[in-house]
């Protein structure tokens, strides 16, 4: 990291501090008899810390600090408190905020409570104080119990030394340990809670000072307002701007007493909110409706084939895969097929009448009572599909655009005094569409006054610019490595999985890790609950704008080329440049008519990709390459090559740079020439060979010691994992899903001891799991459904990180059955790793044993469990039962 400040990413949980005289995070003792689930500590009281103000007891904050006051109170506490203080950032500290010799034991809570984000600041004599221990436990219950967030900092101390109480922090611990210990009073289980709060915590996501404090402020002044960020998004789509009253209007022309079938209309300006009324409303119908579809964004989408977004209806409605191949095949079987059907339709974005015509056709196609809600930009696109009812948006008005704006730029609803004449200003001059509000917004969060007066100046020079010039503003204020991200996924990332893209990326010193927050804080880009990487199509359009600007003219010229037919042009008449990073030749024509795009299958020669020079990503679909491509695929980082074909006719394809590689739908074998080449990728941190049906065996992994990914799902033929897997010691994923011939697993993939996911749903010819399997100290998530496996191993249990266990469907399976499960032969429940959040069971017991030591189990789920007369002991968590 920059300025040898450590961003340090793990996983888990949290723990706790106590404070002698002279701490600095608490000013009262927690004692279990004050407070549920705190622990017991020492008497010492701080008698200096003097505040201004008196909490009470509802008093919210947004960032909870807890620190040792003579290490760090005067230093880099205070440097972070006026950091976040300056960003707006409300900030709970005892010095400013507890009256001196007060009884703060309720405020104190409340604060902990009552804050969004927890920060405690480990530094060298943290475990000196029984009050930031005792502290630190209460942090790491509400995180556990309450979902609160919490960012470690490690300053001057490593997090192991935290972790394993080593080195100057654990010296300093054990002598206070040494004390309390000589005390009659004093309860030992109190120090085990101390103990458990400094592991979990030192597990988690935090930061190390190992620099610059300034920048450390930065950073973490970022990353809270960052998280602060997640939860406005939540708190706003729960709580729309003017949103309640056009919902209203609409559930009233789609109440039709006559029981017809209604086509609706929401027409309206990019950017002003059509797309977000319209999924409203269809969340509020969709429990009216057991079939119902949801076709997103079809002006772009549109673009893959017509018949790909019918077969995307057909499969939402009827669990019908791939039933047509062209657009006049779509039309015919949605026509026919779905006339008893009563359907909710949500059809968002259109921009050609055809499109309606295509999906949704006339008023005969679905049963009476179907509702199909339709979004354009055009309103003449309505009219001539026939709707029954069109709705306008139209802007919203100067106080409903001064709270959209507020809540992005202050995270409340009205501006503080000292910016309400800067925040009607900006508010005044970018009117009232909804993404600029929230996108200028986002942009000037955090940002102090001076900042402000720029921003307005550029916006009253030219008041008449266009929304997308003015959302250019937020562009512009990005970084470089930001604005690479920004244009990648404009052009050919929305949809992908932000994981896959964070290697290329990261190989491209990207710093995605940073950047992508930045760009999700400044509303520039969402991540969905998928992970997917998701931009408003305004975003988008900005975004391929400013790649077009890089020459209108000559698109070999350009950074990107995203449209398939740019693309295949530019190849055919050789015209390639070292400009061209990406090039996507996947898609089919422009014009949406479901035909596939003419060059899948088409041969590519190397002189085509000689000038290519520069190209870090590549996707082709069922294309042939031959040649000699010395000096071509040097700088690729991602190879998308779906359908790759069994020969490979390429000499010096040298692709040593690549990180990602995806061969799905391939012909390839174990034994297939292109290996030779792949093999050289010693970099390669993802690889997808699914449906690559040819495969029986995997030897060729064994160059591969840096893979993180492994995708292997529906490799029918696949019988052999070859035992050089043991050797990828960064292996995090293993999906094996649907390879239906494989009989055993070997006994090194106990040496895979970063692997946190295992799916071997459908292995069907898969009956027992090696005992190495206990070895996988970091597996969060297991998945045997619908497998073989007749007994899972005892040593199960010793997976303490095991947090979801599917086993769904295993009618083999005599032993432990959790998280959606079915089993004719099950009798009891051994022992289950203590990590498990969800457990869900099927069985015909009277009894099941205790779940006590499920000490974050969330949920619990009973289905069939018709002799079930009791559950022996329950955990103490906050446990919902169904």
């Amino acid at each position: 990291m920059h300025h040898r400040i450590k961003r340090r990413k793990t996983n888990a949980s949290g723990n706790a501090e106590d404070v002698d005289t002279g701490a600095s995070g608490l000013m009262s003792v927690l004692t279990e008899t004050n407070f549920v689930g705190s622990s017991s500590s020492s008497t010492e009281i701080n008698t200096n810390a003097s505040s201004s103000l008196m909490v009470s007891i509802g008093n919210c904050y947004e960032v909870f600090l807890s620190f040792r006051g003579p290490d760090t109170r005067h230093s880099f506490t205070d440097h972070l408190y006026h950091g976040l203080f300056k960003a707006g950032i409300h900030t709970f500290r005892d010095d400013d905020e507890l009256c001196q010799g007060e009884d703060i034991r309720p405020e104190l809570m409340a604060a902990i409570t009552n804050s969004k984000i927890l920060v405690p600041i480990f530094s060298v004599n943290y475990g000196t104080s029984s009050w930031c221990l005792d502290e630190l436990v209460q942090i790491m219950e509400r995180k556990n119990n309450n979902g609160q967030i919490v960012v470690p900092i490690f300053y001057k101390v490593k997090p192991a030394e935290v972790r394993y109480q080593t080195g100057r922090f654990g010296d300093a611990f054990h002598e206070h340990e040494s004390h309390l210990r000589e005390r009659s009073s004093f309860d030992p289980t109190t120090l085990e809670k101390w103990k458990q709060a400094l592991l979990e915590v030192s597990n988690l996501k935090g930061y190390e000072a190992d620099g610059s404090e300034v920048e450390l402020v930065k950073l973490v002044v970022r990353e809270v307002l960052s998280e602060l960020k997640k939860k406005l998004e939540l708190i706003i789509s729960e709580n729309l701007v003017k949103i309640d009253s056009h919902l209203k209007n609409i559930m009233e022309l789609l109440d039709d007493k006559s029981h017809a079938l209604l086509f609706v209309g929401i027409h309206g300006m990019g950017g002003i909110g059509k797309t977000t009324l319209a999924k409203t409303i269809y969340n509020e119908l969709s429990n009216q409706f057991e079939h119902r579809s949801f076709i997103a964004d079809i002006r772009e989408s549109w673009k893959r084939g017509a018949h790909d977004l019918q077969n995307q209806l057909i499969s939402d409605i009827s669990n019908q895969k791939n039933e047509v191949r062209n657009k006049d095949e779509g039309i015919n079987f949605i026509s026919s097929r779905f006339k008893d059907k009563k359907v909710l339709l949500l059809l968002d974005d259109v921009d050609n009448v055809d499109q309606v015509k295509c999906l949704a056709g006339n008023h005969d196609w679905f049963s009476l009572g179907s509702r199909i809600i339709i979004t354009a930009r055009n309103k003449r696109i309505l009219e001539l599909a026939g709707v029954d009812h069109s709705y306008g948006l139209t802007e919203l008005d100067h106080d409903q655009s001064l709270i959209l704006f507020s809540k992005h730029a202050f995270r409340k609803d009205f501006p503080p005094s000292e910016f309400e004449g800067l925040t009607r200003e900006v508010v005044s001059t970018v009117g009232g569409l909804p993404l600029s509000l929230e996108v200028l917004g986002s942009l000037l969060c955090g940002k102090e006054s001076k900042e402000w007066r720029e921003m307005i100046k550029k916006l009253e020079n030219d008041p008449c610019i266009e929304v997308q010039e003015k959302l250019k503003i937020s562009y512009d204020a990005l970084d470089y490595e930001q604005k690479q991200i920004f244009l990648d996924i404009a052009c050919f990332l929305i949809g992908v999985d932000k994981r896959i893209a964070f290697y290329m990326w990261d190989a491209c010193d990207f710093f995605p890790g940073e950047n992508i927050e930045v760009l999700r804080f400044m509303s520039l880009i969402k991540i969905g609950d998928d992970l997917q990487l998701r931009m408003h199509d305004q975003l988008r359009d900005l975004g391929r704008a400013i790649v077009r600007e890089e020459n209108q003219q000559r698109p070999w010229h350009r950074s990107r080329l995203w449209d398939s037919e740019e693309a295949l042009k530019m190849l055919k008449r050789n015209e390639g440049t070292d400009k061209i990073e990406v090039i996507d030749l996947s898609k089919g024509n422009s014009e949406g008519s479901g035909k596939v795009a003419k060059q899948d299958g088409d041969v590519y020669t190397a002189k085509q990709f000689k000038k290519l020079t520069n190209l870090r990503f590549l996707y082709m679909k069922g294309a042939h390459l031959s040649g000699d491509f010395e000096g071509s695929m040097e700088e690729l980082k991602w190879l998308r090559w779906q359908k790759c074909p069994r020969n490979f006719e390429v000499n010096n394809f040298h692709v040593e740079e690549l990180v990602v590689l995806e061969l799905p739908y391939s012909k390839i074998n174990e034994k297939w020439e292109g290996w030779s080449f792949f093999m050289m990728a010693e970099k390669l941190k993802y690889l997808d060979l699914s449906y690559c049906e040819s495969l029986e065996d995997t030897d060729f992994l064994l160059a591969f010691k840096k893979l993180e990914v492994l995708i292997l799902n529906w490799c029918k033929r696949l019988k052999r994992i070859d035992a050089s897997i043991g050797d990828m010691e960064a292996l995090l994923r293993l999906e094996l899903g649907a390879c239906f011939h494989l009989r055993e697993l070997p006994a090194k993939i106990g040496k895979l001891k970063a692997l946190q996911q295992l799916d071997l749903r459908h292995t069907t010819s898969l009956s027992t799991l090696p005992n190495s399997i206990g070895s996988l100290e970091n597996l969060e998530i297991l998945d045997i459904s619908y497998s073989g496996i007749e007994e899972l191993p005892n040593v199960i249990g010793s997976l303490r990180k095991l947090r979801e266990l599917h086993a769904y469907g295993c009618r083999n399976l005599k032993g432990i059955m959790v998280e959606s499960m079915y089993c004719t032969k099950l009798q009891s429940l051994p022992d289950l790793p203590s990590g498990l959040t969800r457990l869900g069971v099927n069985c015909t017991s009277r009894k099941l044993p205790s779940l006590s030591h499920l000490a974050y189990l969330k949920e619990l789920r009973l289905r069939d469990c018709g002799f079930l007369r009791c559950i022996q002991e329950l955990p103490s968590t906050q446990l919902k039962c169904s």
